[in-house]
């Protein structure tokens, strides 16, 4: 009988931490980068998912910062700081490009088809190393002609104090979030390139989406298959030199499955602000998108005439550049949450 009470016992404790795990049947996962874990360089509807997980769901996922071994040691790293992981995926991964950014995934979340929205919330972000680096090369960047040469900088990154020193007398504080977040784009792209942002999201390189923010996402293949990367302990908008202060981080989200919205474009939201996104090779084609956006959901979700939309989005939402250098121009519009008091508003 006390045999049988013990076996009794142990299993509901092992129910209860399932419990404790779920929690109202939604799980939470760890993710770490492994060479079976990351796509180097790119989005792919094809790519076979390295983790499966369903709307609700919870995923704390490491990322690589986005360099070789070699060029951070050069540049002063001590060889002990590179990650064991940087160093096994840069030796093992032989499936790259055609970007160079090591992104951890795809994750694929049930019942997430095309037409769907995944909704992505950026629960909380923070450092996996203690500096960061930036960088240009030729050819690269805003400014090409005026740098026809290679030159990367270390910057130690005071987490305690949530500052980098960039300089004697520099510092910057530290707004730690992903630079590329997306899915996969539509199946006839085939494997797309990581460098510019597109329909699929991918490198928005947005400085606002930090811990406490939601990025929506159209979905264009199934599961929507998320890849996460870029990590950036700051950055300015505009990205000119073609890199931020890149870093490696620990982030955690958590994945919903929207039915009930259909974007074009990826939109954002934060505590105090709504976003809307515009992707283009040309500045001011990227503008006019996020312009557009603005004025779709300003008609959509506060029921504002098309014209009454175009005058709001005039006096009271705020352009500006994401970024310059990867192929697709960003530009995001800002619209506070503040302005919206009346009821029918």
């Amino acid at each position: 009988m006390a045999g049988r009470r013990l076996i009794l016992f142990v299993v509901f404790l092992s129910m209860a931490t399932v419990f404790a795990r779920r929690g109202n049947s939604q799980a939470t996962y760890t993710l770490k980068p492994t060479p079976k874990t990351v796509a180097w360089g790119y989005y792919d509807a094809s790519a076979p998912p390295v983790l499966r997980v369903k709307s609700g769901d919870t995923v704390e996922i490491q990322t690589l910062i986005t360099s070789s071994p070699k060029r951070l040691e050069d540049a002063g790293v001590p060889a002990d700081q590179v990650e064991q992981s940087l160093r096994d995926i840069t030796k093992e991964v032989t499936n790259k490009g055609p970007g160079g950014h090591i992104l951890t995934g795809p994750i694929y979340v049930e019942d997430a088809v095309p037409g769907d929205v995944l909704e992505v919330r950026i629960v909380s972000v923070r450092l996996a190393i203690p500096y960061a680096y930036n960088g240009f090369g030729p050819g690269r960047g805003f400014l090409p002609e005026d740098y026809p040469y290679p030159k990367m900088k270390i910057i130690p990154l005071d987490e305690k104090r949530m500052v980098a020193k960039f300089a004697p007398g520099i510092e910057i504080p530290l707004h730690p979030f992903f630079g590329s977040m997306g899915v996969a784009p539509p199946e006839t792209t085939g494997k797309f390139s990581s460098n510019p942002p597109w329909i699929h999201a991918g490198n928005l390189d947005n400085k606002d989406l930090v811990a406490g923010t939601t990025l929506y996402i159209p979905v264009h293949a199934a599961g929507a298959l998320f890849e996460v990367g870029d990590g950036h302990a700051g950055q300015g908008n505009g990205e000119v030199d073609i890199t931020a202060m890149e870093t490696s981080l620990v982030g955690t989200f958590q994945f919903v499955v929207r039915k009930d919205m259909h974007l074009r474009w990826p939109r954002a939201e934060t505590p105090t602000h709504f976003i809307t996104m515009g992707l283009h090779e040309d500045l001011n084609e990227a503008t006019k998108l996020a312009v557009r956006e603005m004025i779709d959901y300003l008609m959509t979700e506060k029921h504002l005439s098309r014209d009454e939309a175009y005058m709001l989005s005039s006096v009271a939402a705020d352009l500006s550049i994401t970024e310059l250098v990867d192929g697709n121009k960003g530009v995001h519009m800002a619209i506070p949450k503040a302005i919206f008091v009346g009821s029918g508003k």
